[in-house]
């Protein structure tokens, strides 16, 4: 579609502002996309979406046309994508753009937390981070919109730039660099390329990037020209601490500045949450959020969708981080959990996906680090663990396999880490503790 075809579909998206690509959430007036995937032609509801109350169908298939209401494109997708970019373009809203191995996701959603409380604010839903989702979420952005956070995911090089083209970040945020998705980037090398795009992309076109000063990789990464606030446990901007690593829920302690020194509870397991505190911190300074709003965002935000949440079943308290694994996160959830007090601990890890050819490694890898830590009482899911050459441990083919095991020799008074990829669906075990 050229610039004249996109100015159209513009002009109609400001008389309907909800885009849908699913027939089955279709409200009233919605415009309707119809994307394709590996398993299905969304050309072929088209129709249905009309009937279901769609203003129009966004269609790339001319055998499906059959009316005005009917909107044929050369290619759904970039269609949907070059819509985002125009709106981008004439939207006002300052664009906080985030990405990284681990954290992204709960980053996004306390920074959400912190700027809602003074700003008008969009943010990413869930983890729509992709080639679909990032332009659905800049169609979000309203008339009113002041801030709209974007998270930004991606499996090979180039991916971030692509999304960096379209939402044109003002602020950027890298939570760190880590072991995932080595299939696709190939090397730790490849992670840094891709997700540097996000810097660069800054330093081109926007104002500043919020940094992991304890990350030092992460000042390599950084262009030159470019505004840096910086937060960690020192010389940072912004600088705390996890104020009782044996408590399973985190509390932060900011040591600088003065005024805004003290304690800042949160809701969220694991040491290796303090950088997303602390960033968000970060960012409600910068713009201008009072510390006692900062404070109460913080301690209201309660985890969900299995990410760091802390569950109470029977007698044992349950780390539920399960969404998804990579090397660094499982380490980081290791060595986590060997801090905390408690006289059982049991580690329930399911396989890393999308390792490549480093997937024996890395499997071996976690093994020995959780026993070198003293976490023996150890459950695995997953062949990768068998391929890896893993003995005297016991390996479950899948998750409902170990929750039957787990049915059967349950465990009690212990504190129980749940972790793996979300191919390896950890949730399943959870109703083996429901009693």
């Amino acid at each position: 579609m050229n610039n004249t075809g996109v100015d159209f579909l513009y002009a109609i998206f400001l008389q309907h502002r909800n885009i849908q690509t699913d027939t089955r959430k279709l409200q009233k007036g919605d415009i309707f996309f119809a994307l394709k995937g590996e398993n299905f032609d969304a050309n072929a509801f088209a129709e249905q979406a009309l009937d279901r109350g769609a203003a129009y169908a966004v269609i790339d298939d001319a055998q499906y046309q059959k009316g005005d209401r009917y909107l044929l494109v050369e290619n759904v997708l970039h269609t949907l994508q070059q819509l985002a970019a125009w709106h981008r373009q004439k939207t006002n809203a300052k664009i906080l753009a985030i990405t990284g191995t681990n954290g992204k996701t709960t980053t996004k959603e306390i920074i959400a937390a912190v700027l809602g409380k003074e700003y008008r604010i969009i943010y990413t839903e869930g983890n729509l981070n992709n080639h679909i989702g990032v332009p659905l979420t800049l169609l979000r952005i309203q008339e009113d919109t002041e801030i709209a956070v974007i998270e930004m995911g991606a499996n090979h090089i180039g991916e971030i730039a692509s999304y960096c083209e379209w939402a044109k970040p003002d602020y950027g945020i890298i939570t760190n660099v880590g072991k995932a998705h080595l299939e696709g980037f190939g090397s730790l090398e490849g992670v840094q390329q891709a997700k540097g795009e996000l810097y660069r992309s800054i330093a081109g076109q926007g104002k500043l990037i919020f940094q992991y000063k304890d990350a030092p990789f992460l000042h390599e990464m950084t262009p030159e020209h470019v505004s840096v606030m910086t937060y960690g446990s020192s010389n940072a901007d912004i600088c705390g601490k996890v104020a009782d690593t044996s408590s399973v829920t985190l509390n932060v302690e900011i040591t600088y500045p003065e005024d805004i020194a003290g304690s800042y509870p949160s809701r969220l397991v694991g040491s290796y949450n303090l950088p997303n505190i602390l960033c968000a911190i970060t960012v409600g300074m910068f713009f201008n959020i009072g510390t006692e709003h900062i404070r109460a965002a913080i301690q209201e935000y309660t985890p969900s969708n299995s990410r760091s949440q802390l569950l109470k079943k029977g007698t044992n308290t349950i780390i539920m981080d399960a969404y998804n694994a990579n090397p660094t996160s499982l380490a980081l959830a290791l060595e986590n959990l060997s801090r905390l007090t408690s006289e059982s601990k049991w580690v329930l890890i399911g396989a890393m996906k999308e390792m490549g050819s480093n997937s024996d490694a890395e499997h071996a890898h976690i093994v020995d680090l959780a026993r070198k830590l003293g976490l023996d009482q150890l459950l695995l899911v997953g062949q990768e663990f068998e391929k890896a050459g893993i003995q005297d441990t016991p390996i479950f083919s899948t998750s409902e396999e170990l929750r039957e095991y787990l049915l059967r020799h349950p465990i009690e008074n212990a504190t129980i880490l749940i972790k793996g990829s979300r191919g390896s669906k950890m949730e399943a075990v959870l109703p083996a503790f429901e009693h």
